[in-house]
């Protein structure tokens, strides 16, 4: 009989044990998904862009620059017409002084003549207005017009001192805030 041999001898010389079973190993296969990567395809794009480049060098006209040329323009608030009317706003102040409908004061800023209702203020503003055709009116149809009712102005007084500019054909009123 023959020695038994070593494990360490037998794995040299490519022999196995006759009653050892060899069970296989399982190998790990790595299934790597092949993940659908997003790309531009450049070539293609160079290409057009060097297509247009030499387009739209072949089709542009190269001109010479504009000259410049030298212009006598007035100077700027040198040129105001002397004959312009000024264009602050007119300022009608309204304020309540006690019950009822005739319980009012109405005070126009400036040196103007002060009415004493709003007839009076309509009649103010009418005789005051310039037309294309009646020259020597104080203010044009769109002058502005502010009225200032008091912090106890009762709003029927404030309409009325509206309606009264309105009828005089004025188009730019507006009212302020109370004071």
């Amino acid at each position: 009989m023959t020695s038994p041999m070593s494990d360490h001898q037998r794995r040299r010389e490519g022999s196995t044990p006759p009653l050892e079973v060899i069970e296989p190993t399982r190998v790990r296969r790595r299934h790597r998904r092949s993940r659908a990567r997003i790309g531009l395809n450049v070539t293609a794009m160079i290409d057009i862009v060097f297509l247009l480049l030499i387009y739209f060098l072949a089709a542009t006209e190269f001109k010479l620059g504009e000259e410049v040329y030298r212009l006598d323009l007035p100077q700027r608030g040198l040129a105001t017409d002397p004959f312009e009317l000024p264009r602050d706003p007119l300022r009608v102040v309204i304020a309540t002084t006690g019950p009822g409908k005739g319980g009012y004061t109405i005070r126009i800023r400036g040196p103007y003549a002060q009415p004493g209702s709003f007839q009076e203020l309509y009649e103010f503003l009418r005789r005051n207005r310039g037309t294309e055709t009646a020259v020597g009116g104080l203010f044009e149809q769109d002058h502005p017009i502010i009225i200032e009712p008091a912090i106890a102005t009762r709003w029927e007084h404030a309409i009325d001192a509206f309606n009264a500019a309105v009828r005089a054909r004025y188009t730019n009123i507006t009212f302020a805030p109370p004071r």
